[in-house]
């Protein structure tokens, strides 16, 4: 399918209330997720991050996290939506432009562009310097030929910038600049109760990502309080990585092997990769 094809169909998966996206960080993980009845996926930072020795948090390379995006998409049909985190570099409209161009090229269907870090030691960057990144990704996209859904995400809450009763009317503000500037949806990671998650809908007054971790509404509930897009970051990846510390510790301090019940038939999760279109050495 085109990538023009590819967003425009995530775009509309939006309108499900809520789109829910469990985030994959490698191709096995994706095609896992997209085995398990994915309409969409969405890549995580952290997990890609840990996948390369890494920790989170603005530790990758351009290169690096194209890289990844690019045999996610390769493997799966469905959307795949990238965690860019804040394009690179130096996050600079020069980055965003470089990291957007090749985005379409690689198929990407969409993005998440954070406002983290700012600048001059300051947490975020201010909505002004947001709002004319998300301008240039959606005028590169354009002149590319192609299209991006883009998940403009705002880490007030997440990483607690200023006072607590600021917060709400902080968010609030830059998501509206957000949308404005041409962002398609709004990712408020760090807020997991019903009251505030239903405020935010009503005040936004456009279409927002929850980040779900454990306390949070179910899917379900969120979409009954209007919320467009559910993911779920790093969760999908910890599980992961703890089920193989777990079989790995049995092995190593019982010497057995029930952990390995729980695993997925290998024939079953080879059947799943032969579909992949690459050839081997291309």
């Amino acid at each position: 399918m085109e990538q023009s094809e590819l967003a425009k169909q995530f775009r509309q998966l939006h309108a499900q209330r809520p789109l829910v996206l469990p985030n994959v960080w490698d191709a096995a993980s994706a095609r896992v997720v997209e085995a398990a009845g994915a309409s969409a996926i969405a890549t995580t930072s952290a997990g890609v991050s840990w996948s390369l020795g890494r920790p989170d948090g603005q530790n990758l390379g351009r290169r690096e996290m194209l890289q990844m995006v690019r045999q996610i998409v390769q493997t799966v049909s469905v959307p795949v939506n990238a965690d860019i985190e804040s394009a690179y570099g130096n996050g600079s409209l020069e980055d965003v432009e470089e990291t957007v161009r090749e985005l379409i090229e690689i198929g990407a269907a969409g993005f998440n562009l954070e406002d983290t870090p700012g600048r001059n030691g300051l947490m975020l960057l201010t909505a002004e310097e947001q709002a004319e990144r998300i301008g240039i990704a959606r005028k590169v996209a354009k002149a590319a030929g192609g299209d991006l859904v883009i998940n403009a995400r705002t880490d007030v809450y997440l990483f607690q910038a200023g006072a607590p009763e600021t917060r709400f009317d902080a968010v609030v503000r830059r998501a509206k600049t957000y949308l404005q500037a041409g962002a398609d949806c709004v990712f408020v990671p760090g807020v997991v109760d019903a009251e505030t998650i239903g405020r935010l809908v009503k005040a936004i007054d456009g279409p927002l990502n929850i980040m779900a971790t454990p306390g949070a509404p179910t899917a379900p509930q969120l979409g009954k309080l209007g919320v467009a897009r559910l993911s779920v970051g790093p969760g999908v990846a910890q599980v992961a990585l703890a089920a193989a510390q777990r079989a790995a510790r049995e092995l190593l301090e019982e010497g057995t092997y029930t952990a390995f019940e729980a695993g997925l038939p290998f024939v079953e999760l080879n059947a799943m990769f032969a579909q992949r279109s690459t050839p081997v050495g291309e």
